[in-house]
């Protein structure tokens, strides 16, 4: 069907007074002025492209068009142009928006991966007082069948997926446990699943606590308040609170967490936006529960979001040191929105600002220079804010910590043992659900370690394995070969080369005791974990941490501690 022109002046002028009347109900005000008028020109021009388009791909296209498949693609390609946290989520996905903004879902409470070599989904970590784990569900289980649903050929997401489902529903799993080379099956029933807010929290020695916060969902500041409060009871005389690896979540809720260290009537932050439904000013409400103890805030790179108001309005009141390494920088608000046919799109409405008054967003979403343009906020241009105590704080970057303290980095091998070798051996998995099978039980988490004879046994396991990994000086001495030989420089170095290569050759026992330290760690927290879950791994982890025993370290020496926050004299 073709448009007259009358038609097509209809539509025009229909989608204009559409625009306008929207324009006038967000921004209360009339959209009267040119370059609104333009901008209202520009949307429904193009809207009535993207509708004539579709139309013409429906009727013409070779294939018969999937609506919702097209017109979802087409809706996530337009907000990919803005930012990576706008997001479309049709009616099939709403579930994936409500675990992000609660952290709940509904199945059995266990994670999985894919193991290389048998080339199966398979068991990886059942979570303590959930379904899997209340069924007898155990680590290094290979994953058969979901009722009558094959599951031996099928990937990770697919068999997530199948173990999720609606609270209250059941189903057999039928699985393959390794140790005793015989299926079993297991009836298991679905039910809300939240993963721990808080999975541990507990004392150090010289009465300092400690509380790990995973992620900011509904209600986690009643946790952080309730957990707060007992380390009290039992002594502490500081805190270390560690939000390392948390990406952030509930704003409210971070305020709510700063709340307990800061008096009534503060405020934590400031949203601004385009409109005026999207600027919003939080302050304190609640009474404090300790304005005076020494507080130690513990972030890194993967700490982003209501992480980085917290720590970041901590810091910017003086009332916490920040020790760690610089923040994501993630200073953008996004805000879900009902759409038509039970759809959801979560928006980015206004970026934060902290009580300093800086946004720390790294990252500018540029769009004058094109749809994929983004670019890092360099340091030359942030600016400089001050703290109450006038210390000189920046925006643009992220949080920059008091005390900057990298922890160790992992070596290569250590990595490729835990993910699983370059020939897709998965020696240290295996080697774990072994042990699980000859260890009824162990010793308490900050006790248990492994034997020289375990060591030996595990080392002389992956010798024998043909593990190979991604050897980093190997490929660098690679590289610089084909350069000298591009530059003419080879033959006549050649004996350099050659001896170099010589002393480039590893050896895997030599490289196993060189790292033996960290590979043992390594072992020794994922076996606590499959005995004692998340809070034992956590807990003893503790005895390793660089960053937490500084932190404790510092909260042990109070003149330090108060000098860091008093302004500086330059």
């Amino acid at each position: 069907m073709r448009l007259t022109g009358n038609a097509k002046e209809k539509r025009r002028r229909l989608y204009e007074l559409a625009l306008a009347a929207i324009m006038l109900w967000v921004t209360g005000v009339p959209a009267t002025a040119q370059t609104a008028k333009n901008h209202n020109l520009e949307v429904a021009k193009n809207l009535e492209i993207l509708n004539t388009l579709y139309s013409q791909l429906d009727l013409f296209y070779v294939d018969s068009l999937n609506p919702g498949q097209t017109m979802t693609a087409a809706i996530r390609g337009m907000l990919r142009s803005l930012d990576p946290y706008t997001e479309y989520f049709p009616e099939s996905e709403t579930k994936q928006l409500e675990m992000m903004l609660t952290g709940k879902y509904a199945g059995i409470g266990a994670l999985v991966k894919y193991h290389m070599q048998l080339k199966r989904v398979v068991v990886d970590e059942p979570y303590e007082g959930m379904p899997a784990a209340e069924a007898g569900v155990r680590k290094g289980d290979i994953i058969l069948s979901i009722d009558d649903s094959l599951m031996t050929d099928k990937p990770v997401n697919y068999v997530s997926s199948h173990l999720r489902g609606d609270p209250g529903t059941s189903f057999v799993l039928k699985v393959l446990r390794p140790s005793l080379g015989k299926e079993l099956k297991f009836k298991i029933t679905r039910r809300n699943i939240k993963l721990p807010d808080l999975p541990y929290y507990g004392m150090l020695p010289d009465s300092i606590g400690y509380i790990n916060l995973q992620q900011f969902t509904e209600d986690c500041s009643k946790e952080v308040r309730r957990a707060f409060i007992d380390l009290k009871k039992q002594g502490a005389k500081g805190l270390v609170f560690d939000l390392r690896g948390n990406g952030g979540g509930s704003e409210m809720e971070a305020v709510n967490i700063v709340n307990i260290w800061v008096p009534q009537g503060q405020t934590v932050v400031e949203n601004r936006g385009k409109v005026q439904q999207a600027n919003r000013v939080y302050k304190t409400y609640l009474e404090p529960v300790d304005t005076v103890m020494p507080l130690v805030v513990l972030v890194n790179g993967e700490t982003a979001s209501a992480s980085e108001i917290t720590s970041g309005a901590l810091q910017d009141m003086d009332r916490a040191v920040v020790l760690g390494t610089r923040t994501y920088g993630k200073g953008l608000v996004q805000v879900p929105l009902d759409l038509p046919y039970h759809a959801n799109v979560k928006i980015t409405t206004s970026k934060y600002y902290i009580p300093s008054g800086r946004c720390i967003q790294a990252i500018n979403y540029n769009r004058e220079k094109g749809a994929a343009y983004t670019e890092r906020i360099p340091d030359s241009l942030t600016h400089v804010f001050y703290t109450r105590a006038g210390r000189e704080v920046r925006d643009g970057g992220g949080i920059k910590p008091d005390v900057e303290l990298k922890n160790d980095t992992m070596p290569n091998i250590a990595y490729y043992l835990s993910v699983g070798g370059m020939d897709s051996t998965e020696v240290m998995f295996d080697y774990i659900v072994d042990y699980l099978d000859h260890h009824p039980t162990i010793a308490p988490a900050r006790e248990f370690h492994l034997s020289d004879q375990d060591w030996q046994e595990f080392r002389q396991r992956v010798i024998d394995s043909g593990f190979t990994y991604d050897d980093m000086s190997r490929k660098q001495f690679d590289e610089l070969v084909k350069t000298a030989k591009f530059e003419g420089f080879y033959e006549q170095s050649q004996d350099l080369f050659d001896a170099l290569s010589e002393r480039l050759k590893h050896n895997l026992g030599t490289e196993l005791d060189k790292h033996r330290d960290v590979i043992q760690q390594m072992l020794e927290l994922d076996i606590i974990a499959a005995y004692y879950y998340q809070q034992g791994s956590l807990e003893a982890g503790l005895a390793y941490d660089k960053q937490v025993m500084e932190a404790a370290r510092l909260l042990s020496q109070p003149e330090e501690y108060w000098k860091i926050l008093q302004k500086s004299e330059k």
